[in-house]
């Protein structure tokens, strides 16, 4: 990765972190309603994966924690919050929230609040993908805790008896809610369980960026040359609780010492600061921009949409009542 690649990408992370640290402050606030999972501390997993891959080309997937990468594959942050704030203006209309963005457009199929959900969908897009010929892969982000779920082995099976174009990516931040992994997993390594499918598959740190990159590189090759599915597991920690409702009263403070002094974006900065690419008063002056930028922009943006009007409460429902579900309207 070139050296104004990384700077970009330094842009990119650093602007997800305070956006959802300002979904934080929103929610506090009661600006944003519902559920709310955040992804600080995870940036390197989705930003290096996607960087390596053609965002608005290929389809991505993922599941409630969702908000960071339909920004990275092309969504509009100011869209993005104001379908937090559940405005008219919001990229699912403010009907999805949190954990229901979508961005068709820019084949962000979605972020769905059922655990193991995306695992079937994607292999449903990656066999559409191939019956029609195409170029694009499928990449499915999910955490470790799904890969308990059914539907994982369901769709690791068919991805491989089809071989189809998905790359799987497991972003482990080692708890299920507040269940460490190793208490409610008998194989704690991730990227070994896909081994009972033929699938290829490997284990990367989700705390570095290059890192992330190089082996999503290498993943995203393979399944883009027609060799089927892959597997990849990033070793990643979320800084905050599993949503807005956890306490985060479970983890030890010298774990989260631990992994705080391996913060993906202060990682990256200080990489660059080393190689004489970035001064640390540069660094600071793109976070006051970035704050700015959210606040000015994007938060206003949210604030001074429209809510959805109670006439269209069934505008976007698709009913079994729908005359054009039961055969037409005549």
């Amino acid at each position: 990765m070139k050296d104004a690649d990384k700077k970009r990408l330094l842009r990119e992370m650093l602007f997800a972190r305070r956006f959802e640290e300002r979904c934080y402050e929103a929610y506090v606030e009661r600006n944003i309603g519902g559920f709310l999972h955040l992804y600080p501390g995870e940036e390197a997993c989705a930003f290096g994966v996607l960087e390596a891959a053609n965002p608005g080309h290929d389809y991505v997937i993922t599941s409630y924690r969702d908000h960071v990468h339909a920004i990275k594959a092309g969504a509009d942050p100011k869209k993005v919050m104001a379908e937090l704030f559940s405005k008219e203006t919001g990229v699912s209309k403010g009907r999805g929230g949190s954990m229901h963005i979508f961005d068709v457009k820019h084949r962000f199929m979605g972020g769905y609040a059922l655990v193991g959900g995306p695992f079937p969908l994607a292999a449903g897009i990656a066999k559409g993908i191939q019956m029609q010929g195409g170029d694009e892969i499928c990449i499915c982000f999910l955490g470790d805790a799904a890969n308990n779920q059914g539907t994982f082995h369901e769709s690791m099976n068919m991805a491989k008896l089809w071989n189809l174009p998905v790359l799987y990516v497991c972003e482990n931040n080692l708890y299920g809610i507040g269940t460490r992994i190793d208490r409610s997993t008998a194989v704690v390594d991730q990227y070994k369980r896909v081994s009972a499918y033929n699938i290829p598959s490997a284990k990367e740190d989700g705390q570095d960026v290059d890192l992330v990159y190089k082996a999503a590189t290498k993943a995203i090759k393979h399944v883009r040359a027609g060799k089927g599915p892959y597997f990849l597991e990033l070793m990643t920690y979320r800084y905050r609780g599993h949503s807005m409702s956890d306490s985060n009263a479970y983890r030890a403070k010298t774990e989260e010492r631990m992994w705080s002094r391996r913060d993906p974006v202060i990682m990256l900065r200080d990489r660059l600061i080393e190689a004489g690419k970035l001064t640390l008063d540069e660094f600071k002056d793109m976070d006051t921009a970035i704050l700015d930028e959210i606040e000015d922009e994007v938060i206003r943006f949210a604030s001074e949409s429209p809510e959805p009007h109670i006439s269209d409460v069934e505008k976007y429902v698709l009913g079994e009542n729908d005359p054009w579900v039961m055969g037409g309207a005549q």
